[in-house]
């Protein structure tokens, strides 16, 4: 007789009956159904490398003669000589074009500005006019570079005059030659050295800083803008032998004295007369110093190189000699656009722009960016990178030679509104250098994610303020999205990205270049390859104004296959694993609608397609453009319906459900597999809710009968979407009288012996409901059903809790009516059940390395609160209705 303990067990439920259950969360469903409903997985579309490099590619939506080139002539000719001035820290007034009376002198004001003096001696005259005759036809016969410069040993003798030397608290008389220190710094400036002839001969100690001077050609000189002369040295038996650098002679400004300026070089003195303010010897002396000092270097270091970089005889010695004077130009800090001297060195690397050597022009180039020139000179620089760079065999030469560097200066410091085409072919550059792997490190560590997201910030705020994205800017936005585009490849650059909040700029991007396709596309880029790492998956989740921005795109660009298919794909990693992401973009106005509008525009495309490929070779291809697109807006559809609100919306839509059905019935798994298995996983998880209005219960014997040619094909894959969709329905008595009359179910009994854990879990789910009608229990002994299912117990069991407790729940219902074990199951599987279901009650779950703490506490949880109470009950009604038979004893004779 039964305890009434074991009276309740008899009573309980058969497992999985059809019932109106109340409401869960879908924390629960998700939990209790496993693979019932499950998101859906698929490949990031693919982006062909282009086989040049271009600022734009050939899918461009730019046309050529709207766009900037990316081939181009490039010779020294296309340089200016006028970015080669150094840059003065005084801005000129402007001149007075009224005629002004004279006024009386103001020697205070302009030293040169004189009433008539009375002529000076005849002969005093005539030793200056020959003099200065002398050094203009020396200027005029001079060569570009010196053949060689005096000896430190001739230049002190010709400084050492026999003349007396008077130095004054302001003025310096030179061989009859009038020196004046200026007032202020900003006066030297604009008052460059200035001679005055008052027929005196004498001369300074600040002759030393002249030594190295005396025999070098004007225009190594000088840096300044007036007319070079070659300096000039007399001899007189009363007079000093004197060496001054280059002389300017500007035309007659009023009667009296004759001003003669001299280059900026020496433009820390100027003509004063005894009113000038004194300046200490202590600081003269110390400035004096300084330029002696630069004049050495100059003289030693420069010059030389200069001489090489002119003979233009081997390219290695003028490369060799390039580097050399980067470095010491470096050393000398003269790099910079401050060095007076700096006209010299760009006049002389223009000429050499013209020689076919990339090496030789990555150096010039380098150089010429290190010496800041700007505007026309800038651009050809980057240009001239940019060219190079086009060729991927000069990679190594770039990084070799550091350009890299040179370029990310230029983005830093240059000013974008002004320098914008500079920044454009300065971006390609790196655009190209970024598709180098061997690149990425450097240029991530060198700072170049937040160079050119601070870009894209300027450009933003810039596009914001205009009211629009000048064409300028929308074609540099392209070659900075199209490198962040490589770059993000790498998890440094992901962790930077994060870091600074790039994410909303690159929405705010998209935004505000809603009509620029190329860089939506390039945007869309970034964000389907960010979007595949969880990090960054979530950051763009809790963006909630890219749910509309993702809808916009779809509706625009509707027909351009290169820009849905990304759209589609990032939304369908937002969806995946975020229920939150799943209603934010179901929340959007018209999302449902603009989905399926993409989806019934691509399935027509398809659809009309399928004739012709159905004539070629039945070989493997990839999938089309369209094929594309619908494998990844099924999967977004099939995450979307996952959402406890969403997914009963979906199934009662009959758009939706007819387009899944037709793509079922025109599509086979040899056609495309990824389109048919997502469409199968998207009815497999809309035919979990059992709602009144349901469509896909409607057309559940519809969709039986479609799910028979995937249960005969030869991949498992179709086969285990096609078993889990028969798992939902056959919660329906009409499904299970389908089941039975095609044998189905012993198609189910069979999928037990493939040893592979989620098939198995399906199939089994399916005979648990076969088993809630009495009439098909004995359906389970067909084909050793019984057996099958106790060895996946003895498989999956200690490591699968729910495959475990479905095998259970199987054999509950199974059992349902049992008087005698043996006779139910079989002597052999009622030991082993018993030995399995015992075992299973005294041991925990025995899980492997790959759950983290979380997931295996989860299951382990699980282990005993949802399968042990299961296997506790199946053991006591084995137990309760197995009899053990002792063996009789053999009677003696």
């Amino acid at each position: 007789m039964l305890s009434p303990h074991e009276n309740k067990l008899e009573k309980l439920d058969p497992f999985y009956r059809p019932s109106a259950p109340k409401q869960k969360t879908s924390a629960e469903i998700i939990s209790e159904a496993r693979n019932a409903l499950r998101m859906v997985k698929t490949q990031r579309p693919f982006t062909p490398q282009q086989e040049q490099r271009k600022l734009f590619g050939a899918g461009s939506s730019r046309t050529p003669e709207n766009r900037p080139p990316s081939t181009f002539s490039l010779h020294a000719s296309s340089f200016e000589s006028s970015d080669s001035r150094p840059i003065s820290g005084t801005r000129l007034s402007p001149l007075e074009l009224k005629p002004k009376a004279p006024a009386s002198p103001n020697t205070e004001q302009d030293p040169c500005l004189s009433f008539p003096r009375p002529p000076v001696d005849p002969a005093k005259m005539r030793r200056i006019s020959s003099a200065r005759a002398r050094l203009f036809r020396a200027a005029s016969q001079g060569p570009l570079l010196p053949d060689r410069s005096l000896p430190p040993a001739e230049a002190k003798k010709l400084v050492e005059s026999k003349g007396a030397v008077l130095m004054g608290d302001s003025m310096v008389n030179i061989n009859g030659i009038c020196l004046t220190k200026p007032k202020t710094l900003s006066h030297a400036r604009s008052h460059p050295l200035q001679l005055t002839y008052d027929g005196g001969f004498r001369e300074t100690q600040e002759q030393e800083m002249f030594k190295e001077a005396a025999s070098l050609p004007s225009h190594l000189q000088s840096g300044g803008s007036c007319s070079e002369h070659t300096p000039v040295t007399s001899s007189n038996d009363d007079a000093s032998v004197f060496a001054l650098s280059v002389f300017c002679i500007p035309p007659p400004r009023a009667q009296g004295k004759r001003c003669v300026t001299t280059s900026s070089c020496l433009g820390s003195w100027d003509l004063g007369g005894s009113e000038t303010k004194a300046v200490s010897k202590g600081n003269l002396r110390e400035k004096d110093a300084e330029k002696a000092a630069d004049e050495v270097f100059w003289n030693t270091r420069i010059i030389p190189l200069l001489h090489e970089l002119e003979k233009e005889e081997n390219i290695e010695t003028i490369c060799a000699a390039c580097t050399q004077l980067h470095h010491a130009l470096e050393e000398g800090n003269l790099l910079g656009n401050k060095f007076k001297r700096r006209s010299i060195l760009l006049k002389t690397l223009y000429k050499l722009v013209d020689v076919d050597s990339d090496l030789l022009s990555l150096k010039l180039a380098k150089i010429i960016l290190a010496l800041k020139v700007s505007r026309k000179n800038l651009l050809n620089a980057c240009k001239l990178i940019f060219k190079i760079s086009r060729n991927e065999k000069n990679d190594s030469l770039i990084q070799s030679d550091s350009i890299l560097e040179s370029l990310l200066e230029v983005l830093r410091s240059e000013d974008l509104q002004t320098n914008t085409e500079a920044f454009l072919y300065c971006t390609g550059a790196i655009k190209f250098l970024s598709g180098n792997p061997s690149f990425l490190s450097e240029m991530i560590s060198r700072g170049v994610v937040e160079i050119l997201m601070s870009l894209i910030k300027e450009i933003n705020e810039n596009t914001v303020a205009r009211g629009a994205c000048p064409p300028d800017s929308g074609h540099l936005l392209v070659q900075v999205t199209a490198t962040l585009r490589n770059l993000v490849d790498s998890p440094l650059a992901r962790t930077k990205l994060l870091g600074i909040s790039a994410l909303p700029q690159l929405c705010t991007v998209m935004e505000l270049c809603m009509g620029d396709k190329d860089v939506c596309t390039n945007v869309a880029r970034i964000f389907s390859k960010l979007t595949s790492y969880r990090d960054c998956c979530a950051a763009l989740a809790s963006c909630s104004r890219c749910y509309a921005l993702f809808l916009n795109l779809i509706d625009k660009y509707q027909k351009q296959q290169d820009v849905v298919v990304r759209v589609v794909f990032i939304l369908g990693n937002l969806t995946a694993k975020s229920n939150q992401a799943r209603e934010q973009l179901c929340r959007e106005r018209g999302s449902v609608r603009s989905l399926l509008a993409l989806f019934r525009a691509f399935h027509r495309l398809d659809v009309r397609a399928s004739p012709a490929r159905a004539q070629g070779a039945a070989v493997p291809r990839p999938p089309s453009e369209a094929e594309a697109v619908l494998v990844k807006l099924t999967r977004v559809l099939a995450n979307l319906a996952i959402h406890p609100r969403v997914g009963p919306a979906l199934a009662a839509d009959p758009r939706l459900v007819s387009l899944l059905l037709s793509t079922l019935e025109y599509k086979s798994l040899e056609d495309c597999e990824e389109l048919v298995i997502n469409t199968t996983a998207t009815i497999n998880n809309l035919s979990f809710y059992q709602v009144k209005n349901s469509v896909i219960q409607d057309k559940k014997l519809y969709i039986a009968e479609l799910l028979l040619k995937l249960l005969g094909s030869r991949n498992m894959d179709g086969v285990l979407e096609a078993v889990r969709v028969f798992g939902n329905l056959s919660q329906d008595h009409e499904v299970c009288d389908f089941i039975v009359q095609h044998n189905v179910h012993k198609f189910m009994i069979a999928l037990l012996e493939v040893k592979h854990q989620d098939v198995c879990f399906s199939a089994c789910g399916v005979l648990l409901n076969l088993t809630v009608d009495k009439d098909k229990r004995g359906l389970l002994k067909e084909g050793g059903g019984i057996k099958k299912l106790v060895d996946c117990l003895r498989e999956f069991g200690p490591t699968d809790w729910q495959l475990a407790c479905l095998v259970c729940k199987t054999l509950w219902n199974f059992s349902e009516n049992i008087t005698n074990a043996s006779l139910c199951f079989g002597d052999e599987d009622t030991k082993t059940l018993l030995d399995l279901l015992s075992s299973f009650l005294d041991e925990e779950l025995a899980l492997d390395g790959s759950f983290d703490q979380d997931l295996k506490n989860y299951h382990k949880l699980h282990w005993e609160t949802e399968f042990k109470p299961v296997a506790q009950q199946l053991l006591s009604r084995i137990q309760r209705h197995h009899t053990f038979l002792e063996p009789l004893p053999i009677p003696s004779c």
